[in-house]
């Protein structure tokens, strides 16, 4: 699934693209994808152009004059950049053509991504966007303000890290790779971390995050490359997809197991 620094690769990659093209036709394959009522969806991006691209926890938002639209990638949703001319292919689910004889081609091999269109000024009222938790890099993501969140939780650390009501855009591969930099068992109840170990979990989500982002984020099955663009920070990961090898820092086997469902790498040694 791509993770913030996958979705701010894609959003960087995309700037440098699309903005200012006018958009003359939309095709609409799978409409299942569309939260919001796609006649108006169609009518309203036809003749309008992307003037930027922001972005919110895992949530692309493409800014147009009076709408912004947008777009979750889910498990493997990915945008490609094509010559009109070209093929579509069978999970290519939503087409944005521009005046140039390019499209912007939405593929979703699993069809579980997401688009909405809004109005501007209904951005803070839209619940995906309003629910969103503090990113890895905000001055506000505290020792304090995971010890508030965290209180009285008794699910496991790693299942909480993955709430994005909490922190946003953290998913698993990072989720495992901050628990590994901060020395904490994937178990642990979250309610019982120590105000150290939440200082360690900022500090760590900031440093992986910034770094993952510089690398155009982490290669792995569910994200390849799209939009000529290929991650590298699986060379820097430590745990996450490396079970039976040995931990970087004590050389004891790492484990994988599940937690809520999601595989989670750990250290057994190091993350007591």
């Amino acid at each position: 699934m791509p993770e913030i620094a996958e979705v701010e690769t894609v959003r960087q990659t995309l700037k440098k693209q699309i903005l200012h093209k006018k958009i003359k036709d939309v095709k609409i394959l799978y409409a299942k994808m569309i939260e919001s009522d796609v006649k108006t969806f169609v009518k309203d991006l036809i003749n309008d152009e992307f003037i930027d691209i922001k972005r919110r926890g895992k949530w692309l938002i493409f800014e147009l004059h009076n709408h912004y639209l947008l777009s979750h990638l889910r498990m493997e949703g990915k945008f490609f950049l094509k010559n009109s001319t070209e093929e579509i292919l069978k999970h290519e689910h939503i087409i944005i053509s521009f005046t140039d004889g390019t499209d912007l081609r939405y593929h979703d091999t699993r069809k579980f991504g997401r688009m909405n269109l809004i109005k501007k000024e209904d951005l803070e009222k839209t619940e995906s966007i309003q629910k969103q938790g503090l990113e890895p890099g905000d001055k506000a993501l505290t020792s304090s303000y995971l010890l508030t969140k965290f209180h009285h939780k008794k699910l496991p650390i790693k299942s909480v890290l993955l709430d994005q009501t909490i922190i946003s855009g953290l998913g698993n591969i990072y989720a495992n790779e901050v628990l590994f930099y901060a020395k904490i068992n994937p178990l642990k109840e979250a309610g019982k971390l120590t105000a150290n170990e939440c200082e360690l979990i900022c500090k760590g989500a900031k440093e992986i995050i910034t770094e993952a982002i510089k690398m155009g984020g982490t290669t792995i099955k569910s994200y390849t490359s799209s939009l000529g663009v290929t991650g590298r920070f699986q060379q820097k990961l430590k745990v996450h997809k490396k079970a039976g090898q040995p931990c970087p820092t004590c050389h004891k086997p790492i484990q994988n197991i599940k937690v809520g469902g999601r595989s989670t790498y750990y250290c057994p040694n190091c993350q007591r």
